[in-house]
């Protein structure tokens, strides 16, 4: 039997796939309600925790990041008996079925950095590799489609992560999803712009809006020098920032030097003399794909935006730019994008989030 046949009548591993794609807002929805018991960010259907909520944003550059040596191994993998039904027949987990039969544009098994623990304003991380947490979350999300298409209720794979907020149950790799104000002192009016991530050259959060920038904290480089000097928020934001609103590459070189980089210290003299605040506003799980964020907003005054950032552009290698002139941060657009548009959960509560803090955002 070839890597991609199923079983007669039965939707083919590809169309599961294209059918997730197409559906993950839908599907995101679906996947909430089946935990009554734990805690949403807002009105959103982001997982959250307690200790993960924050009645006041902190200083993202006050985080304080803890590396542990010898970390717990994740309970679940994506290569357990439970997973095989999702996974074409001959290939041992979902990263390497994407690879052979739906390989997106953007597909590396990158280091990352794993979190272990948040309890504000501290977070524990180890090392991680991007297909870690790929081989469960993508698993979990492509056995609840198919459970969809083909009208059953049965989970067995999902049913082995209990609790998703549970950060010790799998590889928890998280991104910085990062809401963008341009702030006009002037008149007090606030925009931000949009990211609509295309399936076909991102493996997650394909067919959704996104907040921008977000990236996945991890170092620039595969090298220890890269794990140890950009074990930091700020650097990884910047880097996405650089990326995703200046269509910078990936490929930074080994000898980077963020000092001396213009993006960084432009942005970095901003954060230091006022003119940029970014702060951290919770964590969230989202509940299709596990997937975890964190999640943040930076303020940036207008002509300091501009300056930095010039015209948006209006592509990049994850998708395009939606409202590069600027969507009025207000109540009409939050309630149209958090409640009534294809938002990924991440972005949808940090949207929220900003709008409920507005106020402390700009003091």
């Amino acid at each position: 039997m070839s890597a991609s046949a199923q079983p007669y009548g039965s939707p083919s591993w590809r169309e599961v796939r294209r059918y997730l794609n197409e559906h993950r807002h839908q599907l995101a929805r679906g996947t909430d309600r089946l935990y009554p018991d734990l805690a949403k960010v807002g009105s959103t259907h982001l997982l959250t925790r307690e200790a993960w909520t924050l009645a006041h944003p902190v200083e993202l550059h006050r985080v304080t990041l803890r590396w542990v040596s010898q970390p717990p191994d994740p309970v679940v993998t994506g290569r357990e008996l439970e997973a095989r039904s999702v996974l074409p027949p001959g290939i041992p987990t979902y990263a390497q079925a994407m690879e052979a039969l739906d390989k997106p544009r953007l597909f590396e098994n990158r280091t990352c950095y794993r979190l272990l623990d948040a309890a504000w304003p501290e977070m524990s991380f180890t090392r991680g590799h991007y297909f870690d947490g790929l081989n469960v979350g993508e698993t979990v999300a492509h056995e609840f489609a198919a459970s969809k298409l083909l009208q059953e209720t049965g989970l067995p794979f999902r049913r082995l992560v209990a609790d998703p907020t549970n950060l010790l149950s799998r590889v928890a790799l998280p991104a910085i999803s990062m809401l963008t104000l341009r702030h006009d002192s002037h008149t007090g009016a606030m925009t931000f712009v949009l990211h609509w991530r295309d399936p076909a050259r991102v493996a997650h959060g394909g067919g959704l809006y996104q907040v921008m920038p977000v990236g996945v904290f991890q170092p620039s480089e595969e090298t220890a020098h890269a794990e140890t000097a950009d074990f930091d928020l700020w650097k990884c934001v910047v880097r996405e920032y650089a990326e995703e609103f200046l269509g910078r590459s990936e490929v930074y070189g080994g000898a980077f030097d963020y000092e001396t980089w213009p993006v960084y210290r432009e942005l970095t003299d901003a954060r230091e003399s006022g003119r940029l605040r970014s702060l951290v506003l919770g964590m969230g799980v989202d509940p299709l794909t596990f997937a975890t964020d964190i999640l943040a907003v930076t303020v940036i005054e207008a002509s300091t935006f501009d300056a930095v950032f010039g015209d948006v552009t209006a592509s990049n290698e994850e998708g395009h730019v939606v409202g590069a002139k600027g969507i009025p941060f207000d109540d009409d657009s939050v309630s149209r994008y958090v409640q009534h548009e294809p938002m990924q959960a991440a972005g949808a509560a940090v949207i929220e989030l900003a709008w409920k803090h507005r106020q402390t955002l700009i003091s």
